[in-house]
């Protein structure tokens, strides 16, 4: 099972739930890696809405894995992408021509959750036509506060910033506009003493 329970944090820190099926009058599914199988899960509870839905998926490390068991639940278009980047295009597409009462269903990692969300934003979905479910990594993306760039991926704290090359805190604050967590210098008031890396939610 790929499901994790995150511990309870700060306020901005996003909250996942699970995928419910909801009345609307199109259906937009997004997922990566084993966020396959929230989408499966919901296929087995409203097979009808999931044959009505747009899904675009992104395997990430799972290769062919999930593929053929979504092509089986037959949805009216089903678009795979390489990467969250490559299936933008798509994305902005369907939501530029989307019509009121779209829903938005995201399952997989936090990195592509947020950033979806934030596209479907800025586009004018409202959030309360936004599900998420969590499901495989707990890899974040994280921006560095001090150069702004992102690191994509993070696994451990402290890490090292891809841009900088300064090494980070992982905070548990997170902007929605950036879709990212941030990350502050850790040896900032004593520069070399950095702590040795640990996993994520050891």
């Amino acid at each position: 099972m790929s499901r994790f329970q995150f511990p309870e944090s700060i306020a901005s820190r996003p909250v996942y739930g699970t995928l419910e099926p909801r009345p609307g009058k199109a259906h937009l599914m997004i997922a990566d890696a084993e966020g396959a199988e929230a989408l499966l899960d919901l296929a087995v509870r409203d097979p009808a809405l999931v044959r009505a839905a747009h899904i675009i998926y992104i395997p990430k490390g799972t290769g062919e894995s999930y593929v053929p068991r979504l092509e089986m639940c037959g949805p009216a278009q089903f678009h795979v992408a390489p990467s969250y980047e490559a299936s933008v295009p798509r994305l902005r597409r369907v939501l530029t021509d989307a019509h009121m009462g779209l829903q938005l269903y995201l399952a997989g990692t936090e990195g592509l959750m947020g950033q979806a969300m934030s596209e479907a934003i800025e586009h004018g979905l409202p959030q309360r036509s936004i599900q998420r479910e969590h499901r495989g990594s707990v890899a974040r993306r994280m921006q560095c506060v001090h150069c702004k760039g992102i690191t994509e991926d993070v696994t451990t704290d402290p890490f090292v910033c891809a841009h900088c090359g300064l090494h980070l805190f992982v905070r548990d604050h997170y902007s929605r506009r950036l879709a990212a967590f941030q990350g502050v210098r850790v040896d900032a008031e004593d520069p070399g003493n950095v702590p040795d890396p640990v996993e994520l939610y050891q």
